[in-house]
């Protein structure tokens, strides 16, 4: 049997395979996914500001209050706790603490995740089901 040198070991399809890649690839894709809502979130706010009456900004209300919204919504939920559990991992792993478990910590984050998102997925399908939306 030969043993790789380090610098080729994790080429090619051994890359992909440990929990932690997965992890690093979810974080930085949840990051810009952020990243592009919080841009987009301040020029839908700013529309307030930038027409007299307020009416597109009623307008892009009342398009943010459908069902296909409100599963973006539920998406954007995900994306924020994934960001900000995994984010606490590795502000853990980075003081040394639960180095030896670390993948213990992503499954139990992502746990977190799921049951929170489960929450946020009752809610809001419930809004769904009811028709009760904010501008009704």
């Amino acid at each position: 049997m030969s043993v790789k040198n380090r610098a080729t070991a994790n080429v090619g399809a051994g890359l992909w395979k440990a929990t932690g890649m997965w992890a690093w690839l979810f974080f930085r894709i949840s990051g810009v996914i952020l990243a592009l809502y919080l841009f987009l979130h301040i020029i839908v706010i700013s529309t307030g500001r930038w027409t007299a009456s307020g009416k597109t900004l009623n307008s892009l209300m009342k398009f943010f209050d459908n069902p296909v919204m409100v599963v973006l919504d539920l998406a954007l939920v995900v994306a924020v706790l994934y960001h900000a559990l995994n984010g606490v991992r590795i502000i853990l792993l980075d003081f040394g603490i639960g180095t030896k478990r670390h993948k213990l910590m992503f499954w139990c984050a992502m746990g977190v995740v799921v049951i929170c998102f489960a929450v946020f997925a009752w809610v809001g399908f419930t809004f769904i089901a009811t028709g009760k939306g904010a501008l009704s």
